[in-house]
C-alpha cells in the first residue's frame, strides 16, 4: 500500500471527507427525485439536531437525561402554536421553540443538576412525563390527544421556506452551524475541562472549575438545540400531536447517540440517518421490520461500542496516520512562586465524624506564607481528611478553616481554588485519554477570562520540562507510570499559581532520583512564597521539602515540631507501632 503524502494525509483528515458525503447524498437524492426520499431527509436534520444537542449531556457531561425527547417535543407545541395563533411569527417560531426549550431546561437543570447517576435519570423522567401530560390535558393550547394539525412552512425574513428541497437545506444548514458552532467551542479548554470534570470531578474542582456550571450550560445547551429540533420537525410533519413527547421519541435519541457516537459532531449526523432510515430499509419485511432494525442496532452497538464515528476514525488513522505531534515549545519555565498575595492558612479546632468513627478530632494548625510542612501518620490517621475538609471537599462538623481573612466553611472547593489554594490527590486524577500536555493545561481554563488553548499549552509545557515531565508532554496519561503522572498532577497544580498547595503522598510512585528532584521544586516552590503542606510516608522526602513536621494519630494531633524531635517523640512512635519503640521512623 502506498503511503499518502502528509498534505493527502492532511486532506483527509480534515472536513473534506464529510464534505465529500454530504455532496453526494445530495447528488443521490437530486438523481432519485423522490418527495419522500427528501422529507426523510429532512427529518433526519432535524433528528440530527436533537442528537447533537444530547451529546453534550449524555457525551461531553456523562449525564443520562431522559428529558431530551420531552424537551424535543416542547419545541414542536411551541412552533406549532405559534405559527396557528400567531400567524406574523413564522419568522420567530424557531427561535422561540429553541428559547422555551432552553427556559424549562434552566428551571429544570436548576435543581436536578445536583443530582447524580440514576437519581438525575428518574428526575429527568419525571420531567419529560410530566410535559407529556401537559401535551395530552391542555386541550385549550395544546389540542389534546388530536394535536395541533395544519402547521405552515417556516418563514425566514418573510420569505416561507417549502417543505422539500428549501427545509431539506434548511434543517441541514442549521445543524451544519450548530455542529460547527458545537465543534470550535469543545476544541479549546472548555472541551478539556468537560473531560476532567467528567471523569474527575474533584480534580476539576480542585483547579478552580466550576463543574455544576459546566453542567447546567451543557445542559441547557442541549435544550435549545433539542428545541430548534422540534420546531423544525413541526414544520416539516405540518401537524403536533402528543406523540413528539413521548417515551419513543427520547429512546430513538438514546439509540441514535450511542450509535452514531456520543461525542462526535459527524456522529451525530450518522446516528440520525441510520435511526431515520434504517426501518424503512427492512419494511420488505412487514411486522418484522422492527424486529430487523433492532438487530441491526445491536449488532452496530457490539462492533463499535463507541459509536460508528470512532470507529470510522480509528480505520481513517490506520489508512492515514497523523503526523506525530510536536509539543509548542516551552516558554521560558516560569518561575515556581506565586503571583497572589501572602495569605495564612489557620485550621482551628476541626472536627469530622463519618457516623460513629471521628476522623477529626479537635485539629488545629497553621500554614504561615512560605511555610513547608510535613504532614505524618498511619493508616487512617485522618491525614486525607484533613486536606479535604481544608480544600472544600467535606464539610468539617466543628472548628473553622480561614485563608487570610477568608472564612472558607461553606465555601465549595472550586471557589476555594480560585482563591489560592490548590491540591493533588492520592491517586493521580487524570484523565486517561487525554495527553500529558492538555492535562496541566485545563488549569488556565478557571485561571484566565478567556484562555487560548496555544498559550495555556506553551506555558503547560514549561512546567511539565522544570518537573523533568517534558518527553511525555505528548502521551496520553492513562498509558504513563504511575510516576510519570504523579508529576503532571503536581505540574497541574502548579500552573494553578497558588498561594497554599496542599500535596497528598507526591512521592508515592517516584524513583528516588525523581522524589530528590522533586524536593528541590517543591523547596524551590516555598522559596517563591508557596505555602506546602506535604502529607506523606517517607520522612527522608518530607526532611528535605518541608521545615516542620505534624503527626496525626487517630485524628488528633499528636505532635507538632521540627522534624528531628518529631520522630523521636514516644507519642509518635507510639502512634505508628502501639508502644514505646526506640526505633526511628523511616517510613
Amino acid at each position: 500500500m502506498t503511503t499518502l503524502r502528509p498534505p493527502a494525509a492532511a486532506v483527509m483528515r480534515g472536513p473534506a471527507p464529510m464534505l465529500l458525503v454530504a455532496a453526494a447524498a445530495l447528488a443521490w437524492l437530486a438523481l432519485i427525485g423522490d418527495a419522500y426520499a427528501v422529507r426523510l431527509a429532512t427529518l433526519a436534520g432535524a433528528q440530527a439536531l436533537l442528537v447533537l444537542g444530547y451529546q453534550l449531556v449524555f457525551g461531553h457531561v456523562g449525564a443520562l437525561s431522559l428529558a431530551q425527547g420531552a424537551l424535543f417535543g416542547l419545541g414542536a407545541y411551541v412552533a406549532a402554536m405559534l405559527s396557528l395563533h400567531a400567524p406574523w411569527s413564522l419568522s420567530l417560531t424557531l427561535p422561540a421553540a429553541s428559547l422555551a426549550a432552553m427556559l424549562v431546561a434552566a428551571l429544570v437543570g436548576a435543581v436536578v443538576l445536583r443530582l447524580q447517576t440514576h437519581y438525575f435519570a428518574l428526575a429527568t423522567l419525571a420531567v419529560a412525563q410530566l410535559i407529556h401530560l401537559a401535551a395530552v390535558n391542555l386541550e385549550g393550547l395544546t389540542g389534546g390527544a388530536n394535536g395541533l394539525p395544519g402547521v405552515p412552512t417556516v418563514s425566514l425574513a418573510g420569505v416561507a421556506i417549502g417543505r422539500g428541497w428549501p427545509m431539506l437545506l434548511l434543517a441541514w444548514g442549521l445543524f451544519a452551524i450548530a455542529g460547527w458552532a458545537v465543534a470550535r467551542a469543545l476544541a479549546g479548554l472548555r472541551g478539556l475541562a468537560l473531560d476532567l470534570a467528567r471523569e474527575h470531578p474533584l480534580a476539576a474542582q480542585s483547579i478552580g472549575i466550576d463543574v455544576s456550571a459546566l453542567r447546567f450550560t451543557a445542559f441547557v445547551a442541549g435544550a435549545g438545540l433539542a428545541g430548534l429540533a422540534g420546531g423544525l420537525h413541526a414544520h416539516v410533519v405540518g401537524v403536533v400531536s402528543p406523540d413528539v413527547t413521548d417515551m419513543p421519541v427520547m429512546v430513538g435519541c438514546l439509540i441514535a447517540t450511542v450509535i452514531g457516537g456520543h461525542r462526535a459532531v459527524f456522529g451525530a449526523a450518522l446516528g440520525a440517518i441510520l435511526l431515520t432510515h434504517a426501518p424503512e430499509w427492512f419494511r420488505f419485511l412487514e411486522n418484522r421490520h422492527l424486529i430487523a432494525f433492532g438487530v441491526l442496532a445491536l449488532a452496530m452497538v457490539i462492533v463499535a461500542p463507541d459509536g460508528l464515528a470512532a470507529l470510522l476514525a480509528a480505520m481513517r488513522n490506520r489508512l492515514w496516520p497523523s503526523p506525530d505531534q510536536t509539543p509548542p515549545a516551552a516558554m521560558p519555565a516560569p518561575p515556581i512562586a506565586t503571583t497572589r498575595p501572602p495569605l495564612l492558612l489557620r485550621v482551628a479546632h476541626v472536627g469530622k465524624a463519618f457516623g460513629g468513627v471521628r476522623a477529626l478530632d479537635d485539629v488545629s494548625l497553621t500554614l504561615a506564607p512560605g511555610e513547608a510542612v510535613g504532614v505524618i501518620g498511619p493508616n487512617g490517621s485522618g491525614k486525607t481528611t484533613l486536606i479535604n475538609v481544608i480544600t472544600g471537599v467535606v464539610p468539617a462538623d466543628d472548628g473553622v478553616v480561614h485563608l487570610g481573612s477568608e472564612l472558607l466553611r461553606h465555601r465549595p472547593a472550586f471557589a476555594i481554588a480560585r482563591l489560592g489554594l490548590a491540591r493533588t490527590f492520592q491517586h493521580a486524577e487524570l484523565s486517561a485519554t487525554t495527553v500529558a500536555l492538555d492535562a496541566v493545561a485545563t488549569s488556565a481554563f478557571a485561571r484566565t477570562p478567556r484562555p487560548q488553548r496555544h498559550a495555556a499549552r506553551t506555558e503547560a509545557m514549561g512546567w511539565l520540562t522544570r518537573l523533568g515531565a517534558g518527553a511525555q508532554a505528548g502521551m496520553r496519561c492513562g498509558a504513563l507510570p504511575a510516576g510519570r503522572r504523579r508529576l503532571i498532577e503536581v505540574a497541574r497544580a502548579l500552573m494553578v499559581r497558588p498561594c497554599v498547595l496542599i500535596l497528598d503522598e507526591p512521592g508515592a510512585g517516584l524513583s528516588r532520583p525523581e522524589r530528590i528532584e522533586l524536593a528541590r521544586r517543591l523547596r524551590e516552590a516555598q522559596e517563591g512564597g508557596v505555602a506546602l503542606l506535604v502529607v506523606d510516608h517517607d520522612i527522608d522526602f518530607l526532611a528535605a521539602c518541608a521545615d516542620r513536621l505534624i503527626c496525626l494519630g487517630r485524628g488528633r494531633v499528636v505532635a507538632d515540631g521540627p522534624i528531628d524531635t518529631v520522630r523521636r517523640d514516644p507519642l509518635v512512635r507510639r502512634a505508628y507501632f502501639g508502644r514505646d519503640d526506640d526505633a526511628v521512623i523511616q517510613a
